[in-house]
């Protein structure tokens, strides 16, 4: 079971954290990639905060915090999961110690709201 928690409040000029865990997931192709799943009610709440800002096939900039690596990129829609997904690079797995399967506590900062 998934934990989260709605973001922060904001201000005008605050940002916006989300905070949850998930399970690491390996996308099935060769590529060897790996996401985890942004759970739905914060998935809707990114929809609604960046109805205006977003890029590229609905990608979303954001930073991201699992344990002690930070790093930014961008989280996808997918409809299939009817959810964003967020890819994690090799480097930042390893330096945490996880692989698909394992559940992480993960810190979502929006870039584009």
């Amino acid at each position: 079971m998934s934990r989260s928690t709605p973001p922060q409040p904001t201000s005008a000029y605050a940002p916006i954290v989300f905070r949850f865990d998930a399970e690491v997931w390996l996308y099935a192709d060769d590529g060897g990639w790996h996401f985890l799943t942004v759970p739905a009610e914060l998935s809707e709440e990114i929809e609604v905060r960046t109805s205006c800002q977003r890029r590229g096939f609905g990608s979303v900039r954001v930073r991201v915090t699992i344990g002690v690596t930070s790093w930014t990129t961008s989280v996808f829609p997918d409809k299939k999961r009817g959810a964003y997904v967020l890819p994690v690079k090799k480097d930042v797995r390893r330096a945490e110690d996880f692989a698909a399967g394992d559940r992480v506590d993960v810190t979502l900062e929006l870039l584009d709201a």
